[in-house]
């Protein structure tokens, strides 16, 4: 009885601090996403002129992802070796640091173009820091949870992204409506970046109270010291890593529409007042909440492969028609379009922890499912926004934008349904000797 309340008081342990963490780093790197669809364009691009500018605001939101591989590179190695804890305090506190600097940087118009280099620099970090930040925590709970819920445990740092676009946005809408656009663009845009100093001490607190993985600590037992987990995930996982990313990729996209071009898009082309696209958006981020739960608990019953490609199903079908729903202008609309949105992100969102764990072995893991995610990332919601720029900038109808996003939706659609269903496997160790005996065609998978 006792090993059961331990248990499941770790339990509980591990699944504040993987939402609580995720919830902050995503905080931290939404706040600069709706910041370069705001202001950003004509604090730190303005010789490129307004439409320049927004252009090279929405390159500079995408840019920080081409670096997160090398992020999930180094915290996945280093998570394989040294625990999947360290990691996910390391990369918190350094997306904290650079989020909170970019809240004190001087603007073009105070040091010129140093201003734009230092902004991107930093948005390079947060980018680094958030490619380790995903696998870390995805393992963490996964590796926790009773095999029969591990979609449901797995839903809990995924739903640190619809949270953390929820603070995001609510903090924007906010100040807008408090202290007024001129404010907001003189000073208050300092504001949202500045307060990720609170919330990076209490992510702290609370991962530093949490157990490493049980799965990790076996594995560290066994492991050989001369084992080169990297080198064996492209060895002989180079598929799996290759449909983690193709997977992601339309889950991503549509994502980042959600969380910066919507907002921006309605505001400055069809005229809705800001702060209250803003409020619709967050409003509309609480669907996603609810159906990444609702997804990681299906996925749990019918299967993570079967619950994608419903999730991916709607998507597609929606990503189109949604766009005549957001033109009219009307308020109620616009919430509707956003909110169904929700429903096929959300169910293609909230098992993909609990899938991409049970697609590595325990060796590789960690590398395995922060490279495929940050892969993901650079080719789905990297550059999202700013072909969504270009797109409707081209061709004056936005509805070719869902048309962009039902393209790679099919393409993840595709590949998602060429995964075998995990749901079950084992989350052994299956090491180094093991990975060896598979590729040597002694042990099948």
């Amino acid at each position: 009885m006792a090993n059961t309340i331990d248990r499941r008081r770790e339990e509980r342990r591990v699944l504040a601090g993987t939402l609580v963490g995720t919830t902050i780093e995503w905080y931290d790197f939404f706040i600069y996403a709706q910041a370069a669809g705001l202001v950003f364009g004509e604090l730190f691009f303005a010789p490129l002129g307004a439409t320049g500018g927004q252009i090279a605001s929405w390159a500079s939101l995408g840019i920080s992802f081409l670096f997160r591989p090398l992020g999930a590179v180094i915290a996945g190695h280093l998570g394989d070796r040294l625990g999947r804890k360290r990691m996910l305090v390391l990369t918190l506190i350094l997306m904290g640091a650079s989020t909170s600097l970019i809240g004190v940087l001087p603007t073009y118009a105070d040091i010129g173009i140093m201003a734009t280099v230092l902004l991107v620099l930093l948005r390079v970090l947060q980018g680094f820091s958030a490619g380790g930040e995903w696998g870390g925590a995805a393992l963490m709970s996964v590796e926790h949870a009773p095999k029969e819920r591990r979609g449901f445990f797995g839903a809990y740092p995924q739903i640190g992204v619809p949270v953390g676009m929820i603070l995001a946005t609510f903090t924007m809408w906010v100040l807008n409506l408090a202290i007024g656009p001129e404010a907001f663009l003189a000073w208050g845009w300092r504001l949202p970046f500045l307060f990720s100093i609170v919330l990076i001490v209490v992510g702290y607190l609370i991962r530093r109270s949490v157990e490493e993985s049980p799965v990790f600590l076996e594995l560290q037992e066994r492991r050989r010291e001369s084992s080169a987990p990297l080198s064996m995930l492209f060895k002989h996982h180079t598929r799996e890593v290759v449909l983690t990313a193709l997977i992601f990729i339309a889950n991503n996209a549509a994502g980042y529409l959600l969380i910066a071009f919507f907002t921006t898009y309605v505001s400055t082309v069809i005229g809705m007042p800001r702060p209250t696209a803003l409020l619709m958006t967050t409003l509309a981020s609480f669907g996603w909440l609810i159906f990444t739960m609702a997804g990681g608990w299906v996925s749990d019953r019918i299967g993570r492969v079967r619950t994608f490609q419903i999730g991916y199903g709607l998507l597609a079908v929606w990503s189109v028609p949604m766009w005549f729903l957001i033109d009219t202008g009307n308020v109620g609309l616009y919430f509707v379009a956003l909110f169904v949105l929700t429903i096929g992100l959300g169910l293609s969102y909230g098992p993909q922890s609990a899938l991409y764990a049970e697609m590595f072995p325990a060796d590789v893991r960690y590398s395995g499912v922060s490279i495929g995610y940050a892969l993901g990332a650079i080719l789905g919601g990297a550059f999202a926004p700013l072909i969504a720029e270009l797109l409707l900038k081209n061709t004056g109808a936005s509805w070719s934008i869902g048309v962009y996003i039902l393209g790679i939706t099919i393409v993840s659609l595709v590949a998602v349904s060429f995964v075998k269903e995990t749901r079950g496997a084992p989350l052994d160790t299956q090491s180094i000797e093991v990975v060896a005996a598979r590729a040597s065609g002694t042990v099948t998978r």
